[in-house]
């Protein structure tokens, strides 16, 4: 059997995983080498984070230290190439071979096989290679692996900090915590699996600053990560240059989405809003993402994506109301000013221990809302930051934007990217309101955990190409509708 196949299969192969009892977490062990194919060799350090695993006496386990960074950058922006070719990519004319149609519904070309349709990539009996093929792949894969790290500390974190009593009071016994623990578990063969895929210069854990205070705000966290976590990699999968990484990673991709589903149950969210999932260019998730990165490990490798500045919705529907028209118009029904916030849990008029058909959002398998979170025609405030502001790994990055005046905002979900004209009322305020529109027949447009910008133009972009609205970005957020 040759070193090759050795190397394909191996990355293949993944523990069969029975139903966990809470225990403590499993610590990653990197490889320190990554086979034949990468020619590269690599030595495992320890990492200076101070990063440890403590273990508490409910038998879960968390870092010993989450908070915000207190030193001092010495490296500053996101990761540059030897040069920029130009300030943007063009838009072109569609593919002038992208022109195969077939009317008569058989195989119009000769079968290069029994029982095999010609095309397809990938589909030569060529050997597979699970690394990165470009730099393009390399930053994407990279960014993904940022992101199953912080899950891999985020769903350990909670379950830790937290005692029985206070998950038995939000309606999450031990087989839920269970479950939680097996979804962390389920981190440590993702970010294993990426690490592998990149070679010796994979980011490492990291330390993090989490926003939340009660259980239902971490729970409410989570189906926010997961969101901005599974859209990053629809956004980018098939913009892979090496379509075996593509295929590994939908694989991992699939495990996130039903993560999302299952968070937004625990959250008394409807756990399936929409018809199609929304992709996100690389440079929207990390936005998001990069923010509750307190500190890395000296040398973590950089990023090269954008960081937008941050649009604040100011009245983002408290999904712990029973009534959500009766959030707050301030911005103070989120616990903090950072993108992905969760909704304050401790307030008056809670939704949480109410058993109305219609109203409550304890943890269920479904929820209908008599009084949904948004709807269209629903005046929405905006607050949003200049950019030039230090945020992600050690303060390390610096967000920026190309873009003129806010003109429009633009709202991302489903297969669609919808505007609608915003109102400036100061230098960093306005409003627009909420539009209505439709994927097909009645299924409208905004449902869901989803993404929302403003713009200077109110530029057409697709499912495939809806990077190319990056450079007309003035500030990007997160909305909650429903």
């Amino acid at each position: 059997m040759s070193p090759s196949f050795v190397l394909a299969a191996a990355l293949l192969l993944a523990p069969a995983l029975g139903a966990p009892a809470p225990a403590p977490a499993p610590q990653v062990t990197l490889p320190a080498s990554f086979g034949p194919d990468s020619q590269v060799s690599a030595s495992v350090q320890p990492s200076t984070t101070g990063y440890r695993p403590e273990y508490l006496e409910n038998g879960y386990s968390s870092a010993t230290y989450h908070g915000p960074y207190t030193g001092t950058p010495t490296t500053l922006g996101a990761a540059d190439g030897p040069t920029t070719l130009a300030a943007s990519i063009p838009a072109l004319p569609p593919n002038p071979t992208a022109t195969y149609y077939n009317t008569e519904g058989v195989p119009l070309n000769p079968m290069p096989a029994p029982y095999t349709p010609a095309g397809g990539l990938g589909t030569n009996g060529t050997l597979p290679r699970y690394m990165v093929e470009s730099d393009f792949d390399f930053e994407s894969i990279a960014l993904g692996l940022y992101q199953e790290w912080i899950e891999l500390d985020l769903f350990h974190d909670g379950l830790a900090r937290f005692s029985d009593a206070e998950f038995d009071a939000a309606g999450l016994g031990p087989e839920a915590r269970s479950l939680i623990q097996f979804m962390a578990d389920q981190e440590t063969g993702h970010s294993t699996l990426l690490t592998n895929m990149l070679g010796e210069r994979a980011p490492q854990q990291c330390v993090y600053d989490y926003p939340y205070t009660t259980v239902r705000e971490w729970v409410d966290f989570m189906q926010r990560v997961t969101r901005f976590g599974e859209s990053g990699v629809w956004g980018f999968i098939n913009h892979l240059d090496s379509r075996e990484v593509g295929q590994l990673l939908a694989q991992s991709i699939a495990t996130e989405a039903r993560q999302q589903q299952i968070f937004r149950q625990m959250s008394g969210l409807t756990p399936m809003n929409v018809w199609f999932e929304n992709g996100w260019p690389q440079s929207w998730s990390w936005t998001h993402l990069a923010p509750y990165i307190s500190y890395c490990p000296e040398n973590t490798t950089r990023l090269a994506w954008q960081n937008f500045p941050t649009l604040h919705i100011l009245n983002n529907a408290n999904i712990n109301r029973y009534s959500p028209n009766d959030t707050a118009q301030d911005g103070s029904e989120t616990v903090g000013p950072r993108i992905a916030d969760p909704s304050r849990s401790n307030i008056t008029g809670s939704c949480e221990n109410l058993n109305v058909t219609g109203y409550g959002c304890g943890p269920a398998i479904a929820r209908n809302k008599s009084e949904p979170l948004s709807f269209p025609g629903k005046k929405i405030l905006f607050q949003w930051d200049a950019p030039g502001q230090a945020v992600g790994p050690n303060q390390s990055y610096v967000t920026s934007t190309t873009a003129g005046a806010p003109k429009f905002v633009g709202w991302s979900q489903q297969l669609n990217l919808t505007y609608s004209p915003l109102t400036v009322t100061s230098n960093d305020t306005g409003y627009t309101y909420q539009p209505e529109g439709f994927v097909y027949g009645n299924e409208g447009i905004i449902n869901g955990t989803m993404a929302v910008m403003l713009t200077d133009v109110d530029l057409f972009v697709t499912p495939f190409n809806v990077s190319l609205l990056n450079p007309h970005i003035v500030a990007l957020g997160l909305y909650q509708a429903g």
